[in-house]
């Protein structure tokens, strides 16, 4: 019985630590007596004790380091430092395992030694203008590296860009010269345009009045107009109704006194009497005076 409990025991020892599971996201570089064997994927693996050891574990998501600020000199031979983010993944664990020693620190010295070939063909400048392709350009070096070493470069970004003190201040000064240039820019095209606004608002006003004063004396002369017609209708209305009367020739001699009457009662100094309205009136004295002989 105390056999049976001691190898009981004994299994226990033997088999339960070398029961492992591998959880999701990670596998395990396993060595059989010192030499790589197989890579455990996510599940439930037994390695023989004594005779395998897991070498390695990996983790497959993607990894983010941000590496310290590094010096580099531009091509116009002003130093700076740059710090970058780096985001890669492992693709294969035993190329990570045995490829290189201490693979983020290989990875970071290769960031800082390509960040200064690059920034090293570049003015401060361009330097400052072309994170892009300064990203672009390292992803590319750092992915094409790091392939030996089962490790994919995803994404590389220059995090800041710290120059010198002395340029610090000589490019604030250029901004705050730009944004008063700016400034003065877009307040002279507010007068211009202030300026245009009222020229035009004061020619449609001249144009508006001229305008109002046209139609004004085009009514006003189309009123007389108007009036003059209606008075020459009137007349020569009259006249017709004078014809279809046939009115005779004392009739006609009154509306030339009723009309000598009008002009009188007028404010003209001088009245000329045509000799026809002469003779009326010698004609109209004589009979007066023959009338004022028969009464008597």
């Amino acid at each position: 019985m105390e056999f049976l409990i001691v190898i009981l025991i004994l299994a226990i020892v033997l088999i339960v630590p070398n029961v492992k599971i591998v959880p999701q996201a990670k596998t395990y570089v396993i060595e059989r007596v010192g030499s790589y064997y197989t890579t455990w994927k996510n599940g439930l693996h037994f390695k023989l004790p004594f005779l395998d050891r897991v070498a390695n574990q990996v983790i497959l998501k993607e990894i983010v380091k941000d590496f310290d600020p590094q010096p580099v000199i531009t091509k116009d031979n002003v130093t700076m430092q740059i710090d970058t983010v780096v985001y890669f993944q492992i693709t294969d664990a035993k190329l990570y395992t045995y490829g290189v020693e201490n693979p983020i620190s290989a990875i970071e010295n290769l960031t800082a030694t390509t960040l200064r070939n690059i920034i090293g063909e570049l003015e401060l400048d361009q330097t400052l203008t072309s994170r892009d392709i300064i990203n672009s350009k390292m992803r590319s070096i750092l992915d094409e590296a790091t392939d030996p070493w089962g490790i994919k470069v995803n994404r590389v970004e220059v995090k800041n860009i710290i120059p010198p003190r002395d340029i610090q201040e000589a490019m604030e000064k250029q901004m705050r010269a730009e944004r008063e240039r700016r400034e003065k820019i877009l307040q002279a095209e507010g007068e211009k345009k202030s300026s245009i606004l009222i020229a035009e608002g004061e020619k449609e006003s001249a144009i508006l009045r001229a305008e109002a004063d046209k139609e004004s004396k085009i009514k006003k002369a189309e009123g007389e107009a108007e009036a003059i017609i209606k008075l020459k209708t009137a007349e020569a209305e009259g006249i017709r109704l004078l014809k279809e009367a046939k009115a005779d020739s004392s009739v006609l001699t009154l509306k030339s006194f009723e009309a000598l009457q009008n002009v009188a009662n007028g404010q003209a100094t001088k009245i000329i009497v045509p000799s026809e309205l002469q003779n009326v009136a010698t004609i109209g004295t004589t009979i007066s005076e023959m009338l004022k002989e028969k009464n008597k």
